[in-house]
This record gives C-alpha cells, structure tokens and sequence, in this order.
C-alpha cells in the first residue's frame, strides 16, 4: 500500500511517541499492509522544517506547532496540517533544579519561585533560566500560566530558552537551566539523578493535558486517504495496546532502546502512569483541545489577535477522520466536547465564535483580563 518507498514518519525521543512506537514494533502497521520507517529527529525545529518540504510524510508532533505551522507562524511559509489522531493526554510536567527547590521552601510552588525570582532582583543576580522545548509547545504555555498565577512575568522576570527535550536532564545536571517544562520521561530522569524536583505536573495544573498529535499534511492526508486511514488503524490498536497495564512494562523497554528513546526502562516505566494514550477518548482529537491552545497562543501575542481560533481549530483538528478509522475497528465514536472543564482556574472554555474575538484581541493585548 506504501508505495514504492517506506512512509516516513518523525518523532522526538519522548514517552508520547509510544503510539507511533508501538505501532511498528508491534506490527499493526505490518497488519494493514504498510511499509513504514520510522525516523528519530533531533529538535522540534527539524519536525517543523521536514513536515513542510515533504521530509516526512507524517509526524509525531507538538499539537501548538501543528497549529503555528498551519498559520505559517512557526518560522516557516503557511502549510496547512491536519491532526487526525491525538498521541497522548498527561505526560508534561514542570521540573526545577534540587539547589532551587531548596530555595523555593516546601512544594516547589509557583509562590515560593516568585519570592525567589523577587529576592534575586533585589541582590542584583542574574533571573533565573528555564527552558521549554519549542516556542510553539503546550509545555511553554503551560510554564507560562504557572509563572503568570504567581505574579511572575515570564517575558521580564526569568530567561525562557529552548532545548531539545533529551537534553533537558544534562542542562540542569549542568547548571544550565534551573528548571525545565518537558513531557516525560526527561523530568522521572531528572529526579533520579537527583538533579530535580517535580513541582508540578500537568495533569494537576491543566487536568488531562492535551500535548503530541499525529500530523500529516492536508495535500498528504487528500492525496493518500487510504495509507491514511490504514495509519490510524494501526495506531488505534496501538493506542490501546499501550494502555493496558500489562504492557507497561514491555511499553518501557521499547521506549529504552537507544534508537527510540534510549532512557532507563525503569525511569520510563516509572513515568508512562500519568500519561493516557487511547482509553476515554484520549486519542480523538478535539477541535476543543486546539481552541484552547490557540487561545494561548493569542494571549502571549504569538499568533495576530485577528486570527479565526474556530475556524483553525476545525480545520487542523479533524475528528471526523478519527472517527472513520474507529468505525472500521469497530471502537465507538468519541463525542466531541463542547466545553473543556478544568482549564484556567476551573473556568470553562468553548470554542469561540465571531463575537468573542474582539474579546480574544483584548486578552492578548492585558492577559489579566
């Protein structure tokens, strides 16, 4: 069905490349006839770069990156993507070094990085240095919130920097960065090393994270619609394979192998519990899900005021291809959700419509309401 070559897809050494993962070794790609090659990248900003001259033919992919580079606002000309497929809720969490914690006081909270952040400035010291993993990442968007509920400005207070997600353990062991916002298994890692202190996960801050899509182009996904929903089928399967507690463990030595992930199988087992890949809908991607991250971008002035979140977020997140691929196992169709609880302080949000975009241009100009 392939072709005459392998389809290659992308991913980052992470815990939520599991599905894609999963899907060749355990041979539910094989299973629908597909010939698939799976290829490691080095940064996000490689993802980026081949998903937009063809590189790739699919991708494991940071969903805001999916968003930014269908606006052509991730540093590249405008691709349109399509995210048929959610990889994962949960995995992300905020990790600051050990000597930071210590300073912070009990908890690691958000506070107790404020008083610090307040007393460095008085002393004259340099601001402290965290690092994400992409501009266009859940994990900066969720750091940003964290900093922001405490009074810090992330843009003036501390020093944002990026770095490749395998990397981020050495920077703090290093003295590099003193904190980190990563999926895992980089922050489990950090702390067995005894570099780092977990202060908060995602799933405690944003409960059931949105994080990794599988992301095609939407030339790809019309030119190939066959290979694609083949695609999805295996990765259905593998979605459910790796949620069973029984497979956890076979899960982790997969993910350990130096090709893939090539962290300690135990530290990847350790931290594959909060994350979900299938079960309760996990793997349907809710145009929801993306309202809510464009949102974010909006706030921090990374995407225009004037951008359509609606119309975005329907047109890059595409249920309705899920849903196919779902029927055809015979797995019941997700409802899409209408309102996502538990995000900004409790408050609901839904997907905005015309009226609120005036609303959506003030926010991004005063985050503060």
């Amino acid at each position: 069905m392939s072709g005459e070559r392998p389809l290659r897809l992308g991913f980052i050494a992470l815990n939520d490349a599991a599905v894609v993962i999963a899907a060749k070794e355990k041979g539910f790609f094989a299973d629908e006839g597909l010939d698939v090659e799976l290829s490691r990248q080095v940064s996000w900003a490689t993802v980026r770069d081949k998903m937009s001259v063809g590189a790739l033919d699919g991708a494991h992919m940071l969903a805001p990156t999916a968003l930014a580079i269908s606006l052509g606002a991730a540093g590249a000309e405008p691709t349109p993507l399509v995210a048929p497929l959610a990889l994962n809720l949960n995995g992300p969490a905020i990790t600051v070094a050990s000597r930071i914690a210590a300073a912070i006081g009990p908890g690691s909270t958000a506070d107790g990085l404020a008083r610090l952040v307040a007393r460095r400035r008085e002393e004259g010291a340099s601001p402290i240095t965290l690092a994400v993993v992409f501009p266009f990442s859940v994990h900066n968007y969720l750091l940003r919130d964290w900093l922001a509920r405490a009074g810090i400005d992330p843009d003036r207070d501390v020093r944002l920097t990026i770095a490749p997600p395998s990397r981020m353990t050495e920077l703090l062991v290093g003295g590099i960065v003193e904190g980190f916002c990563v999926t895992e298994p980089w922050d489990t890692a950090a702390v067995a090393a005894g570099a780092g202190v977990i202060a908060v996960r995602g799933s405690q801050f944003w409960p059931r994270t949105p994080d990794k899509v599988f992301a095609v182009t939407e030339s790809w996904a019309a030119k190939r619609p066959d290979e694609l929903q083949a695609l999805l089928r295996a990765m259905l399967r593998a979605g459910a394979w790796a949620d069973e507690a029984a497979n956890r463990a076979e899960l982790a030595a997969l993910l350990a192998q130096p090709h893939y992930v090539g962290a300690d199988a135990a530290v990847i087992e350790t931290s594959l519990e909060d994350m979900v890949f299938h079960a309760d809908g996990a793997s349907a991607p809710q145009p929801t899900h993306a309202g809510w991250l464009l949102s974010q971008m909006m706030r921090w002035a990374h995407i225009p005021a004037e951008v359509d979140i609606e119309a975005v977020a329907r047109r890059v997140y595409r249920p309705d291809l899920h849903a196919i691929a779902a029927e055809a196992l015979g797995l019941p169709t997700t409802p899409l959700l209408e309102v996502l609880e538990g995000f900004a302080e409790k408050a609901s949000f839904r997907l905005p419509t015309a009226q609120d975009h005036a609303v959506n241009a003030r926010l991004s100009r005063n985050p503060e309401g």
